[in-house]
């Protein structure tokens, strides 16, 4: 029974999901508590897993009406502690959770669109696309347990916005359970579609502080034919900002990837994954993934890249490059790029940074963050890596060999802020695409203008007045 919320609403709650809805045993709500960082652990004595849209509105109004907390949740993959829940008494809050509501209600290869639930896990929509010979290109490290609510409600990026765009540009039509309980029923399949507000705009990288997505209609593209990657070695990042800008206009919209890998990025690979192998044979100051993609057989694509590599190497714009002549070649050099985060773990402890500043100032901004950071903690070591074409990099530090990890951690804020001040002002974000969630609201309030502050309150206070949806995530407590 629960001891936060009143027993006679906790059992409303159960009959509304029925059975296999709702989670109480510890054992059970463990991995809803657990943040993927480590850095929160969520407090919450109910999860509640809707099987339907109207489960979900039901569950929702019923917590509106008791001043109840919902915290939505994913795949609870998140990096800034947006689905982490709180309860407390006198403050109870639920985790909601889009597990069960994971159908591919429709799949429209004429309209090039598919409309899936928010539980879809992202890898599954992809398959479905790639089965209907269509292609899904939302792509991050953890598509294989990221689900698609998360990823529109924290407006994911990810590896292809080069040639795709932010899954806000992906999204045509949302459904969403709204604070009171109400459904915004906004699943639309239209490309030109200029009737009022694009409503669904606002609950897209909203973090659920404005609703619960439970559906969405997104665009799809046709299925690569020819796919051919390469890595290149680099001595430098200004290297990598000539070269970006080279690909841009001799491959054109064909390249859909281009990843920045610092040294120390690579290394850190390298002691972590066994099957993780050196792509030079001289490593490398600097190593650039570069992927491209056409409706042409892959054997021209392949060919397009080489000549192009070719012309490079010629150049000497770079110092080496390899051409992946394999998939199994293809998902080493992928490996490299999507084990970073995981494999920084064996550097001990870890500090991450997620900015964005414009592209052509993305050698400038490493070049004065790596200088800065060393000035205030010799030793640290800089994780630098991310996707250059759209000027996203994640600027993570490692603690300094031999330097106690609890005494490192209590730089956070300081190595933060001199990262995030850096950014900023070379007209970037401190936010580029993890989000705000509880970690980032502070630095919101910081770098954000009271015009700009105001507008988000005033949205939050119309659309959730009674503030229970996401409590504290993006605008803080």
């Amino acid at each position: 029974m629960s001891s936060i919320i009143d027993s006679a609403v906790a059992r409303e709650l159960r009959d509304i999901v029925g059975p296999g809805g709702c989670l109480e045993d510890p054992a059970d709500l463990d991995p809803f508590l657990a943040e993927w960082r480590r850095l929160y652990r969520g407090v919450a004595e109910l999860v509640l897993l809707p099987a339907t849209t109207e489960e979900a509105a039901a569950v929702i109004g019923l917590c509106a009406r008791h001043g109840i907390g919902v915290v939505p949740q994913g795949g609870n993959t998140g990096l800034v502690g947006g689905a982490v829940a709180r309860s407390t008494v006198g403050a109870p809050e639920i985790i909601l959770s889009a597990r069960r509501m994971a159908d591919i209600r429709d799949l429209d290869p004429d309209n090039y669109t598919i409309t899936a639930e928010a539980g879809c896990v992202l890898a599954a929509l992809q398959s479905a696309a790639a089965e209907a010979d269509r292609f899904f290109p939302l792509s991050l490290a953890s598509e294989g347990s990221c689900m698609l609510g998360g990823n529109l409600s924290t407006n994911a990026g990810g590896t292809n916005v080069l040639r795709y765009g932010t899954a806000r540009e992906l999204v045509l039509g949302l459904e969403v359970v709204l604070p009171d309980g109400r459904v915004f029923d906004g699943l639309r399949s239209l490309r030109k579609d200029n009737a009022g507000y694009d409503l669904k705009q606002l609950f897209i990288g909203a973090e659920g502080t404005l609703g619960f997505i439970t559906a969405a209609t997104c665009m799809l593209y046709p299925r690569p034919r020819g796919v051919a990657t390469a890595v290149v070695a680099l001595a430098d990042a200004a290297a990598a900002i000539a070269l970006h800008s080279r690909a841009r206009l001799a491959l054109g919209d064909e390249l859909i990837a281009f990843e920045l890998m610092s040294r120390q990025s690579i290394e850190f690979v390298l002691a972590s994954l066994a099957s993780a192998r050196e792509p030079f044979d001289k490593p490398a100051p600097w190593t650039v993934l570069l992927e491209i993609a056409t409706a042409r057989d892959q054997a021209g694509t392949e060919e397009d890249l080489e000549d192009f590599l070719g012309d490079c190497l010629e150049s000497g714009l770079v110092l080496d490059g390899v051409a992946a002549r394999s998939g199994a070649q293809r998902e080493e050099f992928w490996a490299l790029r999507h084990h970073i985060s995981d494999a920084q773990r064996v550097g001990g402890a870890s500090i991450k940074n997620d900015v964005s500043v414009p592209v052509s100032r993305v050698a400038e901004f490493l070049g004065q963050a790596t200088q800065r950071v060393a000035e205030v903690l010799p030793g640290v070591r800089v994780v630098a890596f991310g996707h250059v074409g759209d000027g996203n990099i994640h600027f993570n530090l490692t603690q300094p060999t031999g330097m106690e990890a609890a005494a490192f951690v209590d730089l956070w804020e300081t190595l933060t802020a001199e990262v995030n001040h850096i950014a900023v002002g070379l007209g970037g974000s401190f936010s580029a695409e993890h989000g705000i969630g509880l970690l980032k609201a502070r630095e919101l309030r910081r770098f954000r203008s009271g015009v700009e502050l105001d507008l988000m309150r005033a949205i939050k206070q119309v659309l959730d007045p009674a503030g229970i949806m996401n409590p504290g995530k993006i605008l803080g407590d």
